[in-house]
């Protein structure tokens, strides 16, 4: 079974910034494609931020744009987002998202999430 494991969530003031981490389980982690979900109680979840499996195209949702930032290591199987000028609304439970098509599946793996609270 895959696992994937967050890292790096906390408190930070309105401006500041945080990096989270994925480490991803097992051997197959570069034919992942990854994203980083957030949700908010009492609403969906919603993507953050994608990453093609080799790190050369990444997307991310317009109200993210320009502040955070989706990498990958393929080498330590762990995938970032580095989140900067954060926000009170960037508030929420932040979740790594892995996928890999396998035909004739596509299997879809999800970690347990890490709270990201920006405050003063």
């Amino acid at each position: 079974q895959v696992q994937l494991v967050e890292s790096g969530g906390g408190l930070v003031q309105p401006g500041g910034s945080l990096r989270l981490s994925c480490l991803v389980s097992g051997s197959l982690f570069s034919l992942y494609y990854m994203g980083w979900y957030r949700q908010v109680p009492g609403k969906q979840r919603e993507l953050v931020a994608s990453i093609s499996r080799g790190g050369t195209t990444t997307n991310y949702a317009e109200f993210v744009k320009g502040r955070f930032t989706i990498s990958r290591d393929n080498a330590k199987n762990t995938v970032y987002l580095q989140m900067n000028s954060l926000k009170p609304e960037d508030t929420a439970d932040y979740y790594c998202n892995g996928g890999v098509m396998i035909l004739p599946r596509n299997y879809t793996y999800w970690g347990q999430g890490t709270q990201v609270t920006v405050s003063s």
